[in-house]
């Protein structure tokens, strides 16, 4: 409803779950850690403690799921509208 009062037609809202994999714990901890908008918050506290932010999360990782191919559920939400 929003979309529509900000005076876009034809929305669509499609889920799309799909499942992620990596190599190692390290890729996923790179990728949330210093490619979200959470190297922001992490680099606005201390931008000297990114690389050790980034150990921290690929630590965690590696005491749930261990140290080879990690796998995970990912879901987007698409949003498409017509202006």
């Amino acid at each position: 409803r929003d979309l529509e009062d900000a005076g876009f037609s034809d929305v669509a809202i499609e889920t799309r779950a799909e499942q992620s994999r990596a190599s190692s714990p390290r890729l996923p901890a790179v990728a949330y850690c210093q490619g979200t908008v959470l190297r922001t918050e992490i680099v606005a506290r201390d931008a000297g403690k990114l690389g050790a932010a980034t150990d921290y999360a690929a630590s965690a990782i590696a005491d749930r799921h261990g140290n080879g191919e990690v796998a995970a559920k990912i879901q987007a939400h698409v949003i498409m509208a017509a202006a």
